[in-house]
């Protein structure tokens, strides 16, 4: 098949929509398909040859975050020319209900349109109102597929109809065989953190308020901090005593994020909410890496309520050292909790969810014509 891919979110940033829509594309590749994946991008950013740039992003306030997407004449010329020239036999947008390429994608093209859905979308004054601008472009889409039951929940109770419940995939081999930094984790503990650092909801703060409670009892314990963000206030967060003990390694490639989570004895994720799935969780799963999470719905769900990961109440620093305390002090139930996980990452390989992705494009593709321009 030849599948064109919408992304909404610029490519520059990482996150876990354009994680998935890379991983997919690649996945589908590995099968045999043929396809080509348009996103927001700067013009001179470098791309991979599958890869077509919409323009640059702008920052949108969107989901409790703010978002870099792209909607406007140029972006809408780009969509409609990628999609005339494409030849697509399936048309895979993500996150349509978001203002950026997917909708334009849903707005332009007639034919197989298959959507993914990620987020728990919460309900709102915005969306309601909006909702008859997008029922023209949701209207168009043939098959919906959701990475999580409650991203599935919130869209049947915001938009109606269903989805089949797909969930994100990982790259379990790139995690599972990453060497750990240089020097890295060492004696005394180490606490990993992957997140966007100046995202409240990404949960740092907690982790800094639990990190204090943990360092005064174990006096080497040390903190190993990845994403992007000001870290000279995040440091400022922690007492001056304890900053020697705090590693910010700011943005990372790939390579290294998935050398991080190899490279600490607990990875905590103290989100405290708008997570549908959890592909931190996956991803610090497929490297084998002991889990202690906050108890959102989702990260329940991912480490099969507590048998994969250590859990704490959403929000609340002391439970967090209680969990992750836990688990430094205690290897047995590290490695308990981390050959569990290892075995129920294996249904999010991309192996496998690749392949439950082309049955929904095969269910589609037999009942609508070639992806064309909408006239």
């Amino acid at each position: 098949m030849k599948v064109g891919i919408v992304c909404p979110y610029t490519w520059e940033v990482p996150g876990g929509v354009q994680a998935h829509v890379r991983d997919l594309a690649e996945a589908l590749q590995g099968l045999g398909h043929e396809v080509s994946v348009i996103t927001p991008a700067d013009d001179d950013t470098p791309l991979p040859p599958y890869v077509v740039s919409a323009g640059r992003a702008m920052p949108v306030p969107y989901n409790g975050s703010v978002a870099r997407l792209a909607f406007g004449f140029v972006s809408a010329s780009r969509v409609r020319r990628w999609v005339r020239d494409g030849g697509f036999d399936i048309l895979h947008v993500h996150e349509p209900v978001a203002p950026s390429l997917s909708l334009l994608a849903c707005w332009v093209a007639s034919g197989a349109i298959v959507a993914t859905f990620h987020t728990a979308m919460v309900r709102s004054r915005a969306l309601h109102a909006a909702y008859p601008v997008l029922q023209s472009a949701l209207e168009k889409i043939s098959a919906r597929i959701a990475v999580s039951e409650a991203a599935r929940k919130r869209l049947v109770e915001h938009l109606g109809g269903d989805a089949v419940m797909i969930p994100n995939g990982v790259a379990v081999h790139r995690y599972a065989n990453a060497a750990p930094l240089p020097g890295w984790p060492g004696d005394g503990g180490v606490i990993g953190f992957l997140g966007r650092m100046d995202e409240p909801r990404k949960g740092l703060q907690v982790l800094l308020d639990g990190f204090r409670l943990l360092a005064a009892e174990r006096p080497a314990l040390r903190l190993l901090v990845a994403g992007p963000g000001d870290e000279d206030e995040a440091l400022g967060k922690v007492p001056p005593a304890l900053r020697d003990r705090v590693v910010l390694l700011g943005q990372v490639s790939e390579d290294v994020k998935a050398r991080v989570y190899r490279s600490v004895d607990v990875f905590c994720a103290p989100n405290t909410g708008g997570e549908s799935f959890g592909i931190v969780l996956a991803e610090a799963m497929a490297a084998g890496a002991a889990i202690a999470a906050s108890d959102l719905d989702a990260f329940h769900r991912v480490l099969r309520g507590g048998q994969a990961g250590e859990l704490f109440e959403t929000g609340n620093p002391a439970d967090l050292a209680r969990a992750a305390g836990k688990l430094l002090d205690d290897p047995g139930r590290r490695a308990s909790v981390s050959r569990a996980a290892t075995m129920a990452v294996r249904s999010y390989d991309w192996s496998v969810v690749a392949r439950d992705v082309v049955r929904v494009y095969e269910t589609v593709v037999p009942r609508a014509d070639r992806v064309v321009v909408a006239r």
